[in-house]
């Protein structure tokens, strides 16, 4: 049994239109959020083996956020291929990851992150920005995932739900 944690970056800022997308930076909020999502991931005992996240500038400082917060001390793998990506392409980076991480999480973008989660699990949900969501998945190699997939939708936390 694998977990696959979904955390869609933390609220990015729009205010100059001349920073193209991909270096958009994190707002206040953004932080607070991605801290936020951090100190969950302690809290339910959910602290990942890895974390994999897109090169964009948002999912990057997310990504450091939540680990610094819940205090992974692994590596951040910066992936291009998660940027804009698409279900086929998460499902090829998870296949790369080394069986010894039981929990891994993807730190990305919609509309890929909502995708990718309906492919898995058959359900559809919304994720906002800095929204976690757990998957069970009914494999024991990270390479075995594949159609059907099997997955489980075990929970979805949104930073307004949360006290």
């Amino acid at each position: 049994m694998k977990t696959l944690l979904i955390l869609r970056h933390a609220k990015s800022s729009w205010d100059d239109p001349a920073v193209p997308d991909h270096d958009r930076p994190l707002t206040d909020r953004g932080k607070k959020d991605a801290k936020r999502i951090g100190q969950l991931l302690t809290e339910l005992s959910l602290v990942p083996d890895l974390i994999v996240c897109s090169t964009a500038k948002r999912a990057r400082k997310t990504a450091n956020k939540v680990a610094k917060a819940c205090g992974y001390g692994g590596p951040i793998e910066v992936n291009p291929r998660l940027y804009e990506a698409y279900p086929g392409h998460f499902i090829e980076v998870l296949r790369e990851v080394d069986d010894e991480h039981a929990t891994v999480l993807v730190v990305a973008h919609n509309p890929g992150l909502e995708e990718l989660l309906r492919y898995l699990t058959g359900q559809n949900e919304s994720l906002p920005t800095a929204t976690l969501a757990q998957l069970t998945l009914d494999i024991d190699r990270w390479q075995s995932l594949s159609v059907p997939p099997g997955g489980k939708l075990a929970g979805v936390w949104r930073p307004k739900e949360l006290a």
